[in-house]
């Protein structure tokens, strides 16, 4: 049995919305990050990382989204996730998640936990003033260059798919301005259309 560790509108949203995709048996377990759940002993026992999501298996925790979506890919490979048998495609969709993860998160991770950075309150707030500016950078790269379309991949939908639209969710409040990436916000539309997404969205409230 899997058992997903999540949080409501945190990048998590992917790896939920990849085991649906999947018909994956798992349980779901919240946390509520503004409470401080994620600090707490039983849950940094799990994962010392302090983050979500975080993935229980039988032979182990998991962490990370890049490695929960491959994960859930591989051990699921009827659900046809990712290109398996193609290894320039898989490395594609790799780097893909990898940028999302290490440049698009991290963007957005300075707006809302600058002090993961700095204890400066000065040097804080310009982090949280700066965001939206390198957010709108990093989606501009995704919206010109490495969206192919109407799938991040091509015609194909993959665990790329969750994730870009996982992070879209945060475009409004990250102070983008959803018209210079319609791209995205076409994919986002789309994806939002999608049974397993509406009952991902449904659960992760």
């Amino acid at each position: 049995m899997l058992t997903l560790y999540s949080a409501p509108r945190s990048c998590a949203l992917a790896t939920r919305i990849a085991l649906i995709d999947a018909g994956a048996d798992f349980t779901s377990k919240q946390l509520d990050l503004a409470k401080g759940d994620q600090r707490e002993a039983e849950f940094l026992a799990l994962n010392p990382k302090g983050r979500v999501p975080a993935l229980a298996t039988d032979q182990g925790l998991l962490s990370e989204n890049v490695a929960l979506l491959i994960y859930i890919a591989q051990s699921f490979p009827a659900a046809k996730l990712a290109p398996l048998d193609d290894p320039f495609a898989m490395a594609q969709l790799q780097a893909f998640n990898s940028y999302l993860s290490s440049t698009v998160h991290v963007a957005h991770a300075h707006r809302y936990r600058g002090s993961r950075w700095s204890d400066d309150p000065a040097a804080i707030e310009a982090m949280k003033a700066y965001a939206p500016t390198a957010m709108t950078a990093a989606l501009s790269l995704i919206e010109t260059h490495l969206l192919q379309g109407p799938f991040v991949m091509g015609d194909s939908y993959t665990v790329a798919d969750p994730y870009l639209f996982a992070v879209a969710q945060w475009i409004e409040g990250d102070g983008v301005d959803p018209a210079a990436v319609p791209r995205i916000m076409a994919h986002r539309t789309m994806m939002a259309a999608r049974p397993s997404v509406i009952r991902a969205l449904a659960e992760d409230a």
